[in-house]
C-alpha cells in the first residue's frame, strides 16, 4: 500500500530523473531500443493538423481516470510540438482534465503532472528565464551567453492534485503529461527546427520516446491498468524535425495506430489515404474515430475497410471558441469509453499472440537448418517487424518489451536495403501488385520485366551477357545455368555420341562440372551435385548424391596477426613454400600484376594435370565457381590469381564458364559483380538475394549471346524448356529494378565511390587487425560487406556442425546484434547502404565479447546455451 505523501515524493525524483534525458547524437545501433509493452501503448495520429488528435488524446484520459473504480495511469507524450508556448498540446491535456477532474471526482486521488523536457531558444526565451537550465551536453554559441544551436532543457514542471473519495485515499490515480521537444513558431517541424536552429535527428526523437515511455511505465505494476499515447504532430505524412515523414520518424517502435479521421467535405479521401500509408509502412491501426460533420463519412470508411477496423464517430465540436467543452467531453464518454476498450482488447490480443507465438512455432515449423532438438522454446526468437537493419524482437513474458537487433546475417545474405529503400521497395511493390497482379513470362513484355532485364544487362552483365533468364531463387538459377553450358559444351565439341565414340564397354557418356572443394550452390538435386561433397551433401542429407564433378582444392587467403596469408593445397605446399605467401595489404591480392607471376604458372600446371586426369567416359562440360568467396562452405576467400587462372585454363579448352554470384552479387563483396574485382568474366551468371534487396525472391541467370544461339534451332525441342509459373513476376522485377538502381546511385548509397567501380571501405582496418591478432581467432576476412571469423579450435569443435560458438552467439545477440554462425565461423554482414560507423560500432561489440568469450572459456565458465546455424 503506498500513501499520497510517498507517492508524491517518488514522482518529485522521477521528474529530475527525467531531465537527465539529453539529446544524444546516436544510431539505432549504438543505443538499442527497448520499447516496453507491459502495457497498452498507442499511436495517436491523423490526415491532417487540426482534426482533434489532442481532442481525443484528452477524451481517452477522462476515460481512463475519471469515473474508474480501480486507481489507474495515463502516460501522454507529444514527441515535437511547434506554437510553443501558445500552443502546448500536453499543456491542453493536462488543464482539460484537471477542469473535468473538478466536474467528475474521481474515485481515487488524482495526480495530474506536466512537464516540458527540451526546447528550441527562441520557445526556451518565451517563458521565464527562471525556468530554464542549460543541458550540458549543448554548447553555447560565441557571441551569446544563454543560446545554443540546438535544444536547451527546461525545468518546467507542474502538477495538480485532486483529492478523491476517502475510502480510496491510499491508491493515486495519476496522469503524466508531458511534450519532449518544443518550438516556438507555429509551423511544420522541419521549418521551426531550421529557422530555430534546433534541428534534432530521427534516432534521438525515436530514442527519447522510447525512455520516456520506460519512465512512464516504469516500476508499475501489471495488475494496474495503464494507458500511454504518443500523439504526433500534424499528418501521417508531415515532416518530423529532420524533414523526414513523421510515418517513417517512427517506424522503429512500430505501436499500433489509432487514427482520428476528418469528417469533413473530402475527409474519406484523406483517412483513407492516411490509413494507407500508415499500413504500408507496417503499421497496425487498431481503430478510426472521427468528429461527425453531418456527412456520414463513417459509412463509406467502414465500407472500405470492410469491418476490419472499428470506426467511432464523436458528436460534432462546438465552433464557438468561449465553450470550453466540458459538455461536449460528457457527450463523448461513451465514444472514448468503447474506444478505450477497443484499444485494451486489442492490446490483450497482441500479447497473447506474442506470448504463445514461440510454442507454436516449436510446435508446427520445421526451421531450414537446424536441429529442432538442440532448440528450447525460450531459444526461439520472435521477430515482430523489421526496419532497415534491423529486427524488432519481443523479449518475452519476464520482459515484455521490443528490442531492436542489427541484422548481422542480413537475412541469411539478401539483405540491402536502409529503412528508406525498405519504404521505397514496398510502395513500388504495392504498385506492382495493383497494376499487374502476376501475368504469365512466355513470349510478353511487360514494363517490370524488360527494365529489370535492361539494368542487369548494363551493370552485373556489362561487356559480355547479352540474355536474362528469369527465375524464382538462386539454386533454379543455378540448375538453368547449368543446362545452358551442357548445351554450349555439347555445341562446340559436336555431337556427343560422336565424342564418346571411343569409350570402351559402351559405358553411358557423362557431363561433370569443374569446380572446387567447400563449394555449395543450392539444395536442389542438380545443384547439389556440383558442388563437392559436404555436410550438406552427406547420406543422412542426399543420398542420391554422386557428386558429378571433378573438385580442385583451392589455395586461400585470409587475415592472421595484421598479416594477409596465402594457404596452398597440400600437394602444392613443398612448390609454393619459395614464393611470396604473404601481403601487407588486401589489395595486393588482387593485382593483375600476379597474373606474370611463377605462382600462375604453378597454379596453371595444377589445374592442368587435374582436367587431364578426368578422362575415360566423363567429360567436363562446364566450371562453375562462387567467385572470390565461398559462402556457406565458411567463408573462405579463394585467392583471385587462382581463380583467373582456373577460367583461363578452361577457356582455353571450350568449357563454359559459370558464375554463382547468388551470394557474391550486387555489392555483398564491395563491386556491383565480384567478376570485377577478379578482372575476368564468365559466360553465364546466376544473380539472387540482393538483386531485389531481398524483399522478394527472384534471380536471374545471365547468358552470353554465344550461350543463347546454342539453344536456337527449328524445332521447339531445341529450345530452352525450363521455367516457373512465377518467372519474372512483376514484383519482383520492380523490386530489383529500383534496388539495382538505388545501390548504384551515390544519391541514394553514401557509401558509393565517385569512381563508381568500389564501396567505400566499410570494415575499419585498425579494428579488423585487432581482432586479427587475438589469441582466440583463427582467421579474419573483410571484404566489402562482409566480416568473417574463424574461432581457434581443434578436433571436434572445428566445421559446420561445432556448437563452439554457441556461447559468443548468445552474448553477441544479448548486446544487440543478431548472428548465425557457420559452425565456428562468424560473420557480420552488413547492406551497400550500411554507414561505416555502424560497421565499426559491430566490431567494437565483437570485440569486447570475444574478450570475454575467451576469459570465461579459459576458465571452462560456458552456460549450456545452444544456438543452431
Amino acid at each position: 500500500m503506498l500513501s499520497v505523501l510517498s507517492f508524491l515524493r517518488r514522482r518529485r525524483h522521477h521528474c529530475y530523473q527525467l531531465r537527465l534525458l539529453h539529446d544524444r547524437q546516436s544510431s539505432t545501433a549504438a543505443s538499442t531500443l527497448r520499447t516496453p509493452l507491459s502495457h497498452p501503448t498507442y499511436f495517436v495520429w491523423s490526415p491532417n493538423t487540426s482534426l482533434g488528435k489532442t481532442l481525443v488524446s484528452t477524451g481517452l484520459a477522462f476515460s481512463s481516470l475519471i469515473g474508474r473504480s480501480a486507481p489507474s495511469k495515463f502516460v501522454y507524450l507529444k514527441p515535437v510540438q511547434t506554437g510553443f508556448p501558445s500552443d502546448s498540446d500536453s499543456l491542453y491535456l493536462f488543464n482539460k482534465l484537471s477542469s473535468l477532474s473538478l466536474l467528475h471526482k474521481p474515485h481515487s486521488p488524482l495526480l495530474s503532472s506536466h512537464q516540458i523536457l527540451q526546447s528550441s531558444f527562441p520557445a526556451a526565451n518565451s517563458l521565464s528565464s527562471s525556468l530554464i537550465r542549460r543541458s550540458p551536453d549543448v554548447s553555447a554559441p560565441s557571441g551569446h551567453p544563454n543560446s545554443a544551436s540546438g535544444m536547451v532543457d527546461l525545468s518546467f514542471y507542474k502538477e495538480n492534485r485532486v483529492l478523491g473519495d476517502e475510502s480510496e485515499g491510499n491508491f493515486v490515480s495519476e496522469l503524466v503529461s508531458r511534450t519532449i521537444f518544443a518550438y516556438e513558431e507555429a509551423v511544420s517541424p522541419h521549418l521551426a527546427a531550421k529557422r530555430e536552429s534546433a534541428a534534432v535527428q530521427d534516432s534521438v526523437v525515436v530514442e527519447m520516446v522510447e525512455r520516456c515511455l520506460r519512465a512512464g511505465l516504469e516500476g508499475e505494476s501489471e495488475d494496474r491498468e495503464v494507458l500511454c499515447l504518443v500523439e504526433t504532430a500534424g499528418g501521417v505524412a508531415s515532416p518530423g524535425p529532420s524533414g523526414s515523414l513523421q510515418c517513417d520518424l517512427y517506424r522503429p517502435l512500430r505501436l499500433p495506430a489509432i487514427l482520428v479521421g476528418d469528417g469533413r467535405l473530402g475527409g474519406i479521401s484523406a483517412t483513407i489515404s492516411a490509413y494507407e500509408s500508415l499500413k504500408l509502412r507496417g503499421y497496425d491501426v487498431a481503430a478510426v474515430v472521427f468528429e461527425d460533420r453531418g456527412l456520414v463519412n463513417e459509412v463509406p470508411i467502414m465500407c472500405y475497410l470492410r469491418n476490419r477496423v472499428p470506426v467511432l464517430v464523436l458528436p460534432q465540436i462546438p465552433q464557438d471558441p468561449a465553450d470550453d467543452l466540458m459538455q461536449w467531453f460528457d457527450d463523448s464518454r461513451s465514444v472514448f469509453n468503447s474506444l478505450r476498450d477497443i484499444m485494451q482488447s486489442a492490446y490483450a490480443e497482441r500479447m497473447h499472440a506474442l506470448l504463445h507465438m514461440p510454442k507454436k512455432a516449436k510446435e508446427k515449423f520445421w526451421w531450414p537448418f537446424t536441429q529442432h532438438g538442440l532448440v528450447p522454446e525460450e531459444g526461439v526468437t520472435l521477430i515482430d517487424s523489421r526496419c532497415g537493419e534491423n529486427f524488432s524482437v519481443f523479449k518475452g513474458a519476464n520482459d515484455k518489451s521490443m528490442t531492436q537487433l542489427f541484422d548481422a546475417c542480413a537475412s541469411w545474405w539478401t539483405q540491402g536495403p536502409d529503412a528508406t529503400l525498405q519504404a521505397e521497395l514496398a510502395r513500388d511493390m504495392g504498385y506492382a501488385a495493383a497494376r499487374f497482379g502476376h501475368v504469365m513470362f512466355p513470349e510478353n513484355v511487360y514494363e517490370p520485366a524488360l527494365a529489370c532485364a535492361e539494368l542487369l544487362l548494363d551493370g552485373v552483365g556489362k561487356g559480355w551477357a547479352s540474355r536474362v533468364y528469369f527465375s524464382d531463387n538462386g539454386s533454379t538459377a543455378i540448375e538453368i545455368a547449368l543446362k545452358m553450358a551442357f548445351r554450349k559444351f555439347s555445341v562446340d565439341h559436336g555431337n556427343l555420341s560422336d565424342i564418346l565414340s571411343n569409350i570402351e564397354d559402351d559405358k553411358k557418356a557423362e557431363l561433370m562440372v569443374l569446380a572446387l572443394q567447400g563449394s555449395y550452390h543450392g539444395d536442389t538435386l542438380g545443384a547439389m551435385e556440383a558442388q563437392s561433397p559436404s555436410a550438406y551433401t552427406s547420406f543422412l542429407q542426399q543420398p542420391w548424391y554422386t557428386g558429378r564433378g571433378l573438385f580442385l582444392d583451392p589455395p586461400t587467403v585470409f587475415l592472421s596477426n595484421s598479416i594477409w596469408n596465402l594457404a596452398v593445397p597440400e600437394v602444392l605446399h613443398s612448390k609454393v613454400v619459395e614464393h611470396r605467401t604473404t601481403f601487407r595489404l588486401r589489395e595486393e591480392i588482387f593485382c593483375k600484376s600476379r597474373d606474370n607471376s611463377e605462382l600462375a604458372g604453378l597454379y596453371a600446371s595444377y589445374i592442368s594435370q587435374h582436367l587431364s586426369g578426368a578422362g575415360g567416359h566423363k567429360c567436363i562440360g562446364a566450371l562453375i565457381i562462387e567467385p572470390v568467396v565461398q559462402g556457406a562452405g565458411g567463408m573462405h576467400m579463394v585467392d583471385p590469381l587462382f581463380h583467373r587462372v582456373l577460367v583461363n585454363e578452361c577457356r582455353s579448352r571450350r568449357i563454359p564458364v559459370i558464375f554463382d554470384e547468388v551470394f557474391t552479387g550486387f555489392w555483398r563483396l564491395g563491386a556491383e559483380s565480384a567478376a570485377d574485382l577478379l578482372g575476368v568474366q564468365p559466360d553465364i551468371a546466376c544473380y539472387a538475394k540482393l538483386m531485389t534487396g531481398g524483399i522478394i525472391p527472384l534471380a536471374a541467370t545471365l547468358a552470353s549471346g554465344e550461350i543463347f544461339d546454342a539453344f536456337m534451332g527449328d524445332s521447339k525441342l531445341d529450345a530452352l524448356l525450363h521455367g516457373h509459373s512465377y518467372s519474372a513476376h512483376a514484383m519482383g522485377c520492380t523490386a530489383a529494378a529500383k534496388a539495382i538502381k538505388w545501390l548504384k546511385d551515390p544519391e541514394t548509397n553514401l557509401n558509393f565511390s565517385s569512381e563508381g567501380k568500389l564501396l567505400k571501405e566499410l570494415w575499419d582496418i585498425t579494428l579488423v587487425n585487432r581482432i586479427s591478432d587475438h589469441p582466440a581467432v583463427h582467421r579474419v576476412i573483410a571484404l566489402g560487406t562482409l566480416f568473417a571469423m574463424e574461432l581457434r579450435v581443434e578436433g571436434n569443435n572445428a566445421g559446420y556442425g561445432s556448437l563452439y560458438s554457441r556461447r559468443l552467439i548468445r552474448m553477441l545477440r544479448d548486446d544487440g546484434i543478431y548472428v548465425r554462425p557457420l559452425g565456428n565461423v562468424i560473420y557480420f554482414m552488413c547492406g551497400p547502404c550500411t554507414s561505416p560507423e555502424i560497421c565499426s560500432q559491430l566490431l567494437t561489440k565483437l570485440y569486447r565479447n570475444l574478450e570475454e568469450f575467451h576469459r570465461l572459456r579459459s576458465k571452462d565458465e560456458f552456460m549450456d546455451v545452444v544456438v543452431e546455424k
